[in-house]
């Protein structure tokens, strides 16, 4: 029986950008609440825009009780079209998927969302007439194929102020300039170049307008197969060893074409094994990675486990939480690409040698390993600038497909594949490693990757710099008050306040430091890198639980049982491999030089603030990783006063980081899902039949003797 609470008789409107138009609405809708099964919620107006599908209560009209983090142009209640995943439909307690042209009109409306969110709303109160405008007009805007031209992109680029310059540091690789530049913060530019050649598009509008070749590579080479078999510079080691790729010819061609292409790559071959550069390894990534149908299948598997719209759900899929997460097989690809990432760097640390990347595109997993690679050996990639320029470098102005990948336009579905957010997962792993290597934290990227939906900034929305760029040259985007230009989702302050933006920056990232400052800086320094996690052994026994050295439930919950095909497994590397892994992790860990990630099973964990942070019972309270930041923030302002005390000379030199989170100063309002959900979002455990908690109880025992790495102590509790 569903508790109903009177209908607001406040009127409340949604609250609408630049270009955004209200499409159509629905009085008197009733959203459910996730926290249990008892159907409460409240009422409210259901809205769609050209931009996003809204739920307005009495809540909304006030700002009273707002979140330290919020999202100025993304509510909590708010959906944009380009994050709607699946919509259901649910006839007489039967879900049904809802596209196109509707016969018969649902009770109740479930929305799930690409960013994990699920919203369910009752349509049994509405009037007939606006369920049938509401339900029609979410499902034809959302889930039906578009123009690019129609996207928000394109409206709200016309009618809102273009004053902003959101460049903020951000290296955006658009002009030659900034191309010399990285040539020369490589120092890569004694053998490699910046070419003019693709200006206007002539040799391909797959093609950036700049990119850089090795000098010996001819302008008539680069022209000849539209820039197929062209080695394209990534980035330079310190040793000046250097990353490439290449896009590779189709592998189906006629006799005379393949042998004319295969003596064509042979000579480019042959021109820059020769000194002075380094000797040459190539490496296929569609042979030696999962395809891009295997990675999109895993992921919809994974992202499965999530969508959980009922307490019931989440307690009867914890039963075989392992067994569900181990066969999902996306942790198992985040695996193997780190691996491959640790092989590439091991040829250009260690080995001194050129690796170059071949792929159909280059634009998909060349753009994956690429980032990695310089992640793990460049700290500049480290810090938040860095890592932005980079991701404008090797995806934005490299010509990764999001417009495809992403499938903003509903096009093919055959396109789609994560790959972006492939690489954020492979990111978060080495941030949760090695926390004080990075400047920006783990909210950061969960917030990036929740921006690959919002459709006000160009970053994701393009297939290549040439698409971006014959769209802005439209006579009819021209506006009124001045040239038409893009938001850049660089630009931070569009998003969030510059208390919310303190999120994304890591009070504990250990600065490198200036060599020319005292002994006494550098042991502060020091003293700031034993904040990360221990380093394990390198080849963990095979006999120690690894659930035991854990002190967060949370994490302890989303490791994988025996995920764990070990790097020294079946799939062994060469022992050349093997001996560089384990001597990295025998040293000492410099945060400014070369970082290499754990990829034993148990180290490759679940990214749970961004998948875990919409389902309540998976809080802990008070409890997670962010408990244990905020003692730490506590101690390190603690011990920055008394070194001020002490030493009045340095009190300048002590970082105000941490007083930048003032969330945290608050502890009792945390959870381990900070700082998406705080306490007012509490769950209740529902009261489930005696035979489920048998059933659990068993499992967990059943656990306790199958395997003897797991220790499963207090899971339930």
């Amino acid at each position: 029986e569903i508790h109903i609470k009177e209908p607001i008789e406040k009127e409340v409107n949604p609250r609408l950008l630049p270009g955004e138009l209200l499409l159509c609405e629905a009085s008197t809708v009733y959203k459910y609440m996730q926290e249990d099964g008892s159907n409460r919620g409240t009422y409210g107006k259901l809205v769609c825009t050209n931009f996003k599908i809204s739920f307005l209560d009495d809540d909304s009209a006030s700002d009273e009780n707002e979140p330290e983090f919020k999202n100025k142009i993304v509510g909590e209640n708010d959906i944009t079209l380009q994050c709607v995943d699946h919509i259901y439909g649910v006839y007489d307690e039967k879900k049904k998927l809802l596209t196109g042209q509707l016969r018969k009109y649902p009770e109740r409306l479930i929305i799930y969302c690409k960013d994990l969110r699920v919203f369910n709303f009752c349509l049994r109160y509405t009037k007939e007439e606006e369920v049938k405008r509401i339900v029609s007009g979410i499902v034809h805007h959302s889930q039906t194929p578009k123009l690019l031209k129609r996207l928000f992109l394109f409206s709200y680029a016309s009618a809102a102020p273009n004053n902003r310059d959101g460049r903020n540091q951000t290296v955006m690789f658009d002009t030659l300039e900034d191309w010399r530049d990285e040539l020369e913060r490589t120092k890569g530019n004694v053998k490699y170049k910046a070419v003019t050649t693709n200006e206007s598009y002539r040799v391909s509008e797959k093609l950036p307008l700049y990119f850089v070749v090795p000098i010996c590579i001819s302008e008539e080479s680069i022209l000849k197969y539209e820039g197929r078999g062209i080695p394209i510079w990534c980035w330079s080691c310190h040793n000046g060893a250097a990353l490439l790729k290449m896009s590779a010819f189709p592998k189906e061609q006629d006799d005379s074409t393949s042998q004319m292409q295969k003596a064509f790559l042979d000579g480019i071959y042959k021109t820059i094994s020769k000194p002075p550069y380094e000797l040459l390894k190539m490496d296929d990534l569609s042979s030696s990675l999962p395809s891009l149908q295997d990675i999109q299948t895993a992921y919809t598997r994974f992202k499965q486990l999530f969508l959980i719209d009922n307490s019931t759900d989440f307690w009867a899929t914890d039963v075989k939480w392992f067994s569900l997460l181990e066969s999902t097989n996306w942790l198992e690809i985040i695996r193997r690409v780190l691996k491959k990432a640790i092989e590439v760097a091991e040829c250009l640390e260690r080995q001194h040698t050129n690796v170059l990347l071949i792929e159909e595109s280059a634009t998909d997993l060349c753009c994956v390993i690429s980032s990695l690679v310089q992640v793990m050996m460049d700290s500049y990639s480290r810090t938040k600038s860095g890592f932005q320029s980079l991701i404008q470098k090797e995806w934005v102005i490299g010509g990764h497909g999001f417009l495809d990948r992403c499938n903003h336009l509903h096009k093919s579905e055959k396109e789609e594949a994560p790959v972006f957010l492939l690489l954020l997962n492979c990111i978060w792993q080495l941030v949760q490693q090695y926390p004080p290597a990075f400047e920006f934290t783990e909210t950061y990227l969960t917030v990036l990757s929740d921006s690959l939906y919002v459709p006000i900034f160009s970053t994701f929305f393009f297939n290549s710099q040439h698409q971006r760029d014959s769209s802005m040259s439209g006579e009819s985007l021209k506006t009124q008050s001045g040239p038409f230009r893009f938001l850049t989702v660089w630009d931070w302050s569009v998003q969030f306040d510059p208390k919310a933006q303190a999120f994304l920056n890591n009070p504990f990232y250990a600065e490198k430091p200036k060599p020319d400052k005292s002994q006494r800086k550098t042991a502060r320094f020091k003293h700031q890198r034993q904040l990360s996690l221990p380093l394990t052994q390198a080849k963990p026994s095979t006999k120690r639980g690894f659930f035991r050295e854990e002190t967060d439930h949370l994490i302890k919950n989303i490791l994988g049982k025996r995920i764990g095909k070990f790097i020294n497994s079946s799939d062994e590397p060469p022992n050349s491999l093997r001996e560089f892994y384990d001597s990295w992790h025998s040293k000492p860990v410099d945060y400014h030089g070369l970082l290499l990630p754990r990829i034993d099973g148990p180290e490759i964990k679940v990214w749970a603030q961004r998948y875990l942070r919409w389902i309540p019972e998976a809080q802990l309270h008070g409890g997670g990783t962010i408990a244990t930041a905020a003692k730490i923030l506590d101690l390190m302002e603690e011990v920055q006063s008394l070194q001020v005390k002490m030493d009045e000379e340095h009190s300048q030199a002590v970082s105000g980081d941490v007083h930048s989170v003032t969330m945290l100063r608050n502890s009792a309002r945390l959870s381990s899902l900070f700082p998406f959900a705080l306490l007012q979002r509490q769950s209740v455990k529902p009261a489930l039949p005696t035979s489920t908690w048998k059933d659990l109880e068993d499992e967990d025992d059943l656990a306790k003797r199958d395997d003897e790495f797991v220790d499963l102590t207090g899971d339930m509790s």
